[in-house]
């Protein structure tokens, strides 16, 4: 085994474990298609469970995420790795339905919610003392890397041999995971904080600091646009495609979907760069007021030109990726003292409420608007979203007030 004990080292071997733990984050919205088809599922039904996943983050994320300001997080981390290689696994093996689909995407969910802001944590304790915002970006952004990886072996292998594949290969990512924790971070876990003196769920420290949530109820905001587009991107690209089936790349949906998802990537490092230097909340104010003019704008542009279409689904994720960076690096910084994981998990667990919700809202108003059948459809379903995210400028603006002064 080679132990890294550099900054530089442990940031890449954590960015690159995030990134393969994400194989199987996406699996279900890059093949939304293939399930309406196969299990007969309505618009709803499929929101449903692409927002279950989300849901069983935010359940478990509150004492998973807590639990590293008490216990190693590598622990926390390694078991919450095996259990969604597991999810994986079990989908691929096991699923028939929308129920049984429920069941494991919850697991994963669970999962997720052990590996995501544990890896962060785990990261901030090898990191502490130094400057963390430029770390934590590309932590951030490594799940926006895996996340279109996703897209790309849902799809890719569905084509080749079938949906379970596409799921039982996603659990290689999460166990390769664990191998890279195992053989390459420094055998000794960091030297751990102070613990907190209130029970493992007490959020009331973090509750009652205002700058922490003006940057938890901003995410959320965030997480609900951002996991809204993703869930249902295949789906409104398939349907754009038929329109002008001849007009733009002759990619797959699911490969056009991981290029729009990529571009995520430098929008959220560049943003948390412009966010150091032209400050924080203007930044991630800015990033959401243009977020949301795009999102209400985004589903009326079925029927223009395929290769239109496409472009402003990138300039719209531009947008969306440009204050993730800001926000969780933000809510790192003002952490009551002792309660850096708690906030991470108040953080996590509130901001993924909007993750559960906006793939289910977008598969209500589908079905309330004649199925995803038209423009006026997708237009009102992503309209819904924008004028949604609305609300997180307002809520973001009043609550940072204090800080600001």
């Amino acid at each position: 085994m080679i132990r890294v004990s550099s900054p530089v080292a442990v940031t890449a071997v954590l960015c690159v474990a995030e990134m393969a733990s994400m194989a199987g984050f996406l699996s279900f919205a890059a093949l939304v298609p293939t399930f309406i088809e196969a299990w007969s599922l309505s618009n709803t039904d499929a929101g449903w469970i692409n927002g279950i996943f989300y849901a069983g983050y935010l359940c478990a994320v509150p004492v998973l995420v807590s639990l590293t300001d008490r216990v190693p997080p590598r622990r926390v981390y390694l078991f919450s790795m095996a259990l969604s290689a597991s999810s994986h696994l079990a989908f691929a093996l096991f699923a028939e339905g929308f129920w049984t689909a429920m069941l494991f995407r919850t697991l994963a969910g669970i999962g997720l919610a052990g590996t995501y802001m544990p890896g962060l944590k785990l990261l901030t304790d090898y990191l502490y003392g130094t400057e963390h915002s430029r770390a934590l970006a590309f932590y951030t952004t490594s799940f926006g890397v895996g996340s279109s990886m996703s897209f790309v072996i849902a799809g890719e292998m569905s084509v080749a041999h079938g949906w379970a594949s596409a799921f039982g290969v996603a659990a290689a990512g999460p166990a390769l995971a664990i191998v890279l924790v195992m053989a390459f971070l420094p055998g000794k876990d960091p030297i751990p904080q102070e613990s907190p003196d209130t029970h493992l769920l007490d959020f009331r420290p973090v509750l009652r600091c205002r700058p922490a949530m003006a940057y938890v109820l901003g995410y959320t905001a965030h997480n609900f646009e951002l996991f809204a587009f993703r869930a249902w991107l295949v789906a409104f690209l398939v349907f754009a495609r038929d329109f002008d089936p001849a007009g733009g790349p002759h990619w797959s949906a699911t490969t056009l979907a991981a290029a729009v998802n990529l571009i995520g990537v430098p929008a959220s490092i560049l943003g948390n760069e412009v966010a150091k230097r032209c400050g924080r909340h203007a930044t991630i104010l800015a990033m959401m007021v243009a977020s949301s003019v795009l999102g209400c704008l985004l589903g009326f542009s079925v029927g223009w030109p395929f290769w239109m279409v496409v472009g402003f689904c990138l300039i719209y994720a531009v947008a969306i990726a440009g204050d993730s960076a800001a926000l969780t690096a933000g809510v790192v910084g003002v952490a009551p003292e002792g309660y850096r994981g708690a906030t991470m998990a108040v953080h996590s667990s509130i901001g993924f409420i909007g993750a559960f919700l906006g793939p289910l809202a977008v598969g209500v108003a589908l079905d309330l608007t004649g199925g995803g059948q038209s423009a006026w459809s997708w237009g009102i379903a992503f309209a819904a979203v924008g004028l949604t995210v609305a609300l997180g400028p307002l809520a973001f603006q009043a609550l940072s007030r204090g800080q600001r002064r």
